[in-house]
């Protein structure tokens, strides 16, 4: 996993609320082996129109939004099935973040997971921050996991908070297996020590 520590990059506004995860990548292209390119699916239904051109007024489609690393979104976002592709799609198109009021839970602890940093923020900020987005394309977020601050275009500084043992991965670039297997030493000391006084 890639590690997280300071971002700071071009910011897409994406203010439609409850976008669930159908929307982030259609149940047709769940089957597509996870390769790097999934991010040509993303969003695929409000990227393109029926014919397969891409819509002029989709916001990634906005030459100013094409290299931003952090997506902003409304409120619920990443709602819906469980399916960590959409997680995937969202990295394959190089976005390293996402910053809204609230996140599904399920679709939360897959960006986690997966090393995608999910910044809740309060939602008159999020508004607020969508409403200059849309306002001044291509401004700039910066975030910084280890003081758990985003600083947003305008210079003001929001908290955010994280949990501290997916903190310790996203910084440090492990998944939970590579944590787990870098315990390993004192995992199989615990083990000697547990079978010396229990057996």
């Amino acid at each position: 996993m890639r590690r997280f520590t300071k971002l700071a990059s071009v910011a897409v506004p994406f203010d439609r609320p409850n976008i669930d995860t159908d929307q982030v990548i259609p149940a047709r292209y769940l089957q597509k082996p996870r390769d790097g390119t999934l991010g040509q699916y993303l969003f695929h239904d409000l990227r393109f129109g029926p014919d397969g051109a891409p819509d002029p007024t989709f916001v990634l489609n906005q030459p100013a939004f094409r290299d931003a690393a952090v997506l902003v979104a409304a409120q619920n976002f990443g709602c819906g099935s469980s399916r960590e592709n959409a997680v995937w799609a969202l990295q394959d198109y190089g976005f390293q973040a996402a910053i809204a009021p609230s996140f599904g839970d399920i679709f939360r602890n897959n960006s986690l997971k997966n090393g995608l940093l999910p910044v809740v923020l309060p939602e008159n900020v999020v508004s607020g921050l969508l409403g200059y987005l849309r306002e001044e394309p291509g401004a700039m977020v910066a975030i910084d996991l280890e003081a758990e601050r985003v600083t947003l275009p305008d210079g003001t500084m929001h908290r955010f908070e994280i949990d501290p043992f997916a903190r310790h991965c996203l910084l440090n670039g492990v998944d939970e297996l590579a944590f787990t297997l870098s315990q390993i030493g004192e995992i199989e000391a615990f083990e000697r020590r547990y079978g010396r006084e229990n057996f």
